[in-house]
């Protein structure tokens, strides 16, 4: 440990997941070294890095094959193992693979936690380590830049308090995408709450730089949407009903009545669909940069409310049928 950490009031272990994340991986167990102990837990990597992360002397739990990977069950594997090798510690940093901690971020969050005994979680500032290859990576770097204070969800990167995860029992496992949010509606059901800290916390790359990630990514996003309005849509949380419904009018909704009115009206019936270009110049303005990137981000965001209605309609699918998604990958 590095003189600051080592004089923060409580230790922390830090569990990271991956799959395939090839030098990412390496950047983020480097910069885990700071910790008290390290977790890796890989799910089904076939480009070595359970064996290299082996000879880094880092503990790997290797998730079992033969049911559906999620990022929730991955979490909560590493938590296990990290309590069997180190039972007293106290706090826990969950982070994703493709993501580095900065340095000092240990000890903010350390102090954030030490200083607020209510607090379940803390999270820092997490950026995208190469914005500038992408609209798709600006985007996500631009997402991650949420309030600060009391918040009501933190992300995949988060320092947690380890009796609260105990109290409410983990993220749940069949979550395949949006963990984070339902696991905070429960901890803050318990009493707990949760923070945004201004230090930095981890620098993510995203790799993000065709169109098809980020549609896949979007469908992803539609997809927890349906799932956490399943499991919280209910008064007085209401997890994620209004960007579910949005999902449906824009993506599902209003396609299907321009079809139908084509159907009934002929060409007429076309005109409905100039909601669209309406809606588009009304967000344009309400976009970050220079004219061309609002324009850009206006018409990612409409796009987007498609990609969203697939994963609404994959999720409904998969209830109708009984069925359950594997986990969506965008890289």
């Amino acid at each position: 440990m590095s003189g600051r950490e080592a004089s923060a009031p409580f230790a922390c272990g830090v569990v990271a997941i991956g799959r395939n994340e090839g030098d990412r991986l390496k950047r983020c167990l480097a910069s885990a070294r700071p910790a008290a102990a390290v977790i890796y837990v890989d799910s089904g990597s076939s480009d070595g890095s359970v064996a290299w992360a082996r000879d880094q002397g880092v503990e790997v739990v290797e998730l079992d094959t033969s049911v559906g990977f999620t990022a929730a069950r991955a979490r909560n594997a590493g938590f296990r193992r990290l309590k069997q090798l180190a039972p007293g510690l106290q706090l826990v940093q969950f982070v994703d693979g493709d993501c580095e901690l900065a340095e000092g971020w240990l000890a903010a969050g350390l102090a954030c936690l030490a200083a607020r005994p209510e607090a379940a979680a803390v999270f820092g500032r997490r950026r995208e380590r190469h914005p500038e290859r992408s609209i798709y990576n600006r985007i996500c770097d631009a997402e991650w830049d949420v309030p600060l204070g009391q918040v009501r969800a933190c992300g995949g990167d988060v320092m947690m308090r380890v009796a609260a995860l105990e109290q409410v029992g983990g993220y749940r496992d069949d979550f395949i995408a949006g963990e984070e949010p339902e696991l905070c509606v429960r901890l803050r059901a318990a009493g707990w709450t949760i923070w945004r800290i201004e230090a930095e916390m981890t620098g993510h790359d995203a790799a993000m730089t065709r169109f098809g990630q980020w549609w896949r990514r979007n469908v992803r996003s539609g997809y927890a949407f349906a799932l956490g309005r399943s499991a919280h849509g209910a008064p007085p949380e209401r997890l994620w009903v209004w960007e579910s419904r949005r999902a449906w009018l824009w993506g599902i909704w209003l396609p299907l009545a321009a079809a139908l009115a084509v159907v009934a009206f002929g060409a007429p019936g076309l005109a409905l669909l100039l909601i669209y270009p309406l809606q588009l110049l009304r967000r344009i303005p309400r976009q970050r940069g220079a004219l061309r990137d609002r324009i850009e981000l206006a018409g990612l965001e409409l796009l987007g409310r498609f990609a969203e209605g697939l994963g609404q309609l994959r999720f409904a699918a998969d209830r109708l049928f009984k069925g359950r998604s594997g986990i969506i990958e965008y890289k």
